[in-house]
């Protein structure tokens, strides 16, 4: 396994090979990243960068990670989000991922009583991922999606597959959730009924109040 290593510019190549070989003969994989700007090299586990490495000073910091997961995990995960049909049940999972993703960003945090190492609660989290979280994006993409096709007009076939009704018959039990159906419960968090957003969204200024409105939702 081979990983190519560019320096800070991100044109000159500086390492290629990813495995070393300690004094026990053990190979242990390497996946350096980045060099900063002194030429010292940041693997990928920042943690035991000073002793794989030896670069001097401090790993970056929590706002490094931080900057991390919003510029490159969290696109990857919401790549196509607007056109998801969430049930309850996804968006839980959602929200976990997203805590196991901040509490091994933010690390642990120890207990000023019994002075243990404990991971960090929910409220906590919240209290220093300042960012709207992964829920509340996912709302305001959806909303702005469903805003342009809503104003597409009958000639596109984007609105007459969202106003259209297939035929035949639909199977047995419960009906599925659509997406449709998502819209109108974001509305209804957001104090609005949600029956006729259609004419809703043809005023831009108001249907972008309730997507900047749905940003900044605290989803319980």
């Amino acid at each position: 396994m081979k990983t190519l290593l560019l320096s800070c510019d991100g044109n000159t190549p500086l390492v290629e090979h990813c495995k070393l070989e300690n004094e026990s003969g053990i190979h242990t994989e390497l996946i350096a990243f980045w060099a900063n700007r002194h030429g010292r090299l940041i693997p990928r586990d920042i943690n035991q960068a000073p002793q794989r490495v030896g670069f001097a000073g401090n790993p970056p910091c929590g706002q490094l990670k931080d900057k991390n997961y919003k510029t490159v995990i969290l696109p990857v995960v919401l790549y196509g989000c607007e056109t998801w049909t969430l049930t309850l049940r996804e968006e839980h999972r959602l929200r976990v991922f997203e805590s196991k993703v901040l509490r091994k960003i933010f690390g642990a945090k120890r207990g000023e009583v019994t002075g243990e190492w404990r991971k960090l609660h929910n409220t906590e989290l919240h209290a220093l991922y300042s960012s709207p979280d992964i829920i509340r994006n996912i709302k305001s993409r959806r909303l702005r999606l469903a805003g342009h096709i809503a104003r597409m007009g009958e000639s596109r076939n984007a609105y007459r597959v969202l106003i259209g009704r297939p035929e035949g018959k639909r199977p047995l039990g419960r009906l599925r959730r659509r997406w449709e159906d998502n819209i109108k419960m974001d509305l209804r968090d957001l104090g609005h009924d949600g029956r006729d957003w259609i004419n809703l969204a043809q005023d831009r200024d108001q249907w972008r109040a309730y997507m900047r409105a749905a940003m900044n939702l605290r989803v319980p």
